[in-house]
């Protein structure tokens, strides 16, 4: 019997973003002959639609409405697109050649993997993994992400010291391989983050069910990072504190929740205070935006706990990484021994 090829569909998320598609799409049209490549557009008020329709009619477009953000824009755009795996992917990411067939083939081999991702490194300064993605995300056990790659802000250069493929705990949303059974199953991406790690909820929802998460050295992407919404917007600073505790409340067991809010709380203020001392106002508010936010709306994410199945996730460090970080200077995500 032949084994019938998996079909493959690249989807882009883009709002207002025609001068990022008139660097990057290039990229993957050369490099995805594999796969059906879709730009879904959501909302832009800029050319990127006519761009598109004259520089690329091999392109198909999925028009949304308006700007859902990233988790709904993805959602109902994927509801148009058949095929067994989706490539979620930024609009200001360059691929290289063969950057998908490795990444399906080890999928291929294991049907408890849900989602991969490849090797992330920065558009910018090349030889230095990316800080959305770098070798495999993981988390501390009081919901901080980080990267085999990158700590907080400090990032590695790459010699080839994360060219294992490896169990992680989260894949970046910049290029994002799922199953799209298992996708839907789970019902896609959570609309309440509106944007920021709504992939990290979705692996863990996934893996809190028993499926796996892995990365993929063999597959490598350039990142620009930042490409629609700055790193120091305090709108971002919002989203990514609300978003965690959302992440939080959602996935930990039941018995660890009061424990870790407690003290994810106290460093939360040390954080904001440290905005202030900065001269981030903007920031400093947006923390407690944040808190209220969440306190406004926790009841909604409640009802959206699903039942643990894998009470025994080793992808998540069981210590504090701002402890092991700032007071024991473990820079590199070989110092933690994870």
């Amino acid at each position: 019997m032949i084994n019938q090829v998996p079909k493959v569909a690249v989807v882009i998320l883009s709002w207002n973003g025609e001068d990022l598609l008139k660097t990057y799409l290039p990229s993957v049209i050369n490099y995805s002959k594999e796969a059906e490549i879709i730009v879904a557009d959501n909302g832009s008020t800029d050319n990127s639609l006519s761009f598109l329709r004259e520089e690329f009619p091999q392109i198909r477009i999925i028009e949304n409405k308006q700007n859902y953000g990233f988790a709904k824009g993805y959602n109902k755009a994927l509801q148009d697109v058949e095929a067994d795996y989706y490539v979620l992917l930024n609009s200001d990411v360059e691929v290289t050649p063969f950057w998908i067939t490795p990444i399906i083939e080890l999928m291929e081999k294991d049907s408890t993997i849900a989602c991969c991702q490849p090797k992330l490194l920065s558009y910018l300064e090349r030889n230095k993994f990316e800080y959305a993605g770098g070798a495999g995300g993981f988390i501390d056990y009081l919901g901080y992400p980080f990267c085999r790659g990158r700590i907080f802000n400090s990032l590695e250069e790459d010699h080839g010291q994360y060219n294992d493929e490896k169990e992680i705990f989260w894949a970046t949303g910049a290029a994002l391989f799922v199953k799209s059974k298992i996708y839907n199953e789970f019902g896609g991406l959570d609309e309440d983050f509106f944007a920021h790690q709504e992939e990290i909820d979705f692996c863990w929802r996934v893996k809190n069910a028993g499926y796996k998460v892995y990365y993929c050295p063999k597959s490598i992407c350039y990142h620009l990072g930042g490409g629609t919404l700055n790193k120091t917007s305090s709108h971002k600073t919002f989203l990514n504190f609300r978003n965690n505790l959302y992440l939080l409340y959602k996935n930990l067991p039941q018995e660890q929740k009061t424990k870790i809010f407690f003290m994810r709380f106290f460093l939360d203020i040390i954080a904001s205070i440290t905005f202030l001392l900065q001269g981030k106002a903007g920031e400093f508010i947006a923390v407690y935006k944040a808190y209220i936010a969440f306190v406004k709306t926790k009841n909604q994410i409640k009802q959206k706990r699903k039942p643990i199945i894998n009470h025994n996730i080793k992808e998540i460090y069981p210590y504090s990484i701002v402890f092991s970080y700032y007071i024991k200077s473990k820079k590199k995500f070989s110092d933690l021994k994870l």
